[in-house]
């Protein structure tokens, strides 16, 4: 069995298309095939549906690729430490989150570069807390910034960061003043423009306004939170946003974010990393990071 027909596989279930597959691998369509034939052989089982164009793996298929994720990863690992005990930890380190902690991830990743200079980084901002943790266990993500739950907890390493809370951004009304707080039920009433309700971040929102007796019924649903404050902008409507936006952004001109209270709700977010020993060193570096960073102080640090 060869690591490169793994490849094979893991490309395929991937990309769920032949030609698509072979162009990530850099082969052509014919020797990407002939390479799944010769896996198919040696482990005397069919992993792959065939009719004129690629119709789903068998379910030795499903099987054999999660194996093929977990042994080209270990690869990947041994090979990573080798040659960080040669000369120093490079190559590249993924990251996804959330988009509510997306603002975040930075604070983790200069820290993170300025230790390892032959590292890079690529980041993914736009995903669901389930993407988070499916990229981290098929090995397509090194770590994650999100939510945690108790599903987080029994299938994945998490590190706190911070205890996201939440302010209701809106435009200052003329000759008004500033609010000190608004509770839930006020923020209920606006003309609200909040997260996708697919998303964790918005699950928490609407699982408060329900606890308080007041769903909402938003009238403008985004899955991007750069996109909520351009809507506040217009005047017309309000958002409840996380905080951690605010030490990027600060609080816009002509705007004022209100802490929420009745209740004052706060999330733990953190750092999340597949649970493997050893744990690979791109991974074990960015832990390090994330444990001596005191994030929490550094969103505390709102621009003016």
């Amino acid at each position: 069995m060869l690591l490169r027909q793994l490849e094979y596989l893991v490309a395929l279930a991937r990309e769920g298309h032949f030609a698509r597959a072979a162009e990530a691998c850099y082969v052509s369509q014919p020797a990407l095939s002939e390479g799944l034939r010769k896996l198919e052989e040696e482990l005397r089982v069919p992993l792959v549906h065939r009719e004129r164009k690629f119709e789903g793996l068998t379910a030795e298929g499903e099987r054999i690729v999660v194996w093929a994720q977990r042994i080209l990863a270990d690869r990947d690992a041994m090979t990573s430490e080798v040659a960080a005990l040669r000369s120093g930890l490079g190559g590249r380190l993924r990251i996804g989150s959330v988009p509510t902690a997306s603002t975040v991830v930075s604070l983790l990743t200069e820290p993170f570069c300025t230790q390892h200079p032959l590292t890079t980084v690529q980041v993914q901002t736009d995903l669901r807390s389930t993407d988070v943790i499916e990229k981290l266990q098929s090995y397509e993500l090194d770590a994650g910034v999100t939510y945690f739950s108790r599903n987080i907890a029994e299938r994945l390493e998490f590190v706190p960061l911070y205890l996201e809370r939440y302010v209701l951004l809106t435009q200052l009304a003329p000759g008004a003043g500033r609010l000190t707080q608004v509770t839930w039920a006020e923020a209920a009433q606006q003309p609200l423009c909040l997260l996708d309700p697919v998303m964790q971040g918005r699950k928490v929102l609407d699982t408060v306004f329900e606890e308080i007796g007041a769903p909402v019924r938003p009238r403008v649903e985004t899955d991007s939170i750069a996109s909520m404050f351009a809507h506040v902008r217009t005047g017309r409507w309000a958002s409840v946003v996380p905080h951690s936006w605010l030490h990027v952004f600060g609080v816009p001109a002509g705007m004022q974010a209100v802490p929420l209270v009745n209740p004052t709700r706060t999330e733990r977010m953190g750092l999340v990393v597949a649970k493997r020993d050893p744990m690979p060193v791109m991974a074990q570096a960015l832990v390090g990071v994330a444990r001596e960073a005191d994030v929490a102080a550094l969103l505390e640090r709102v621009p003016r």
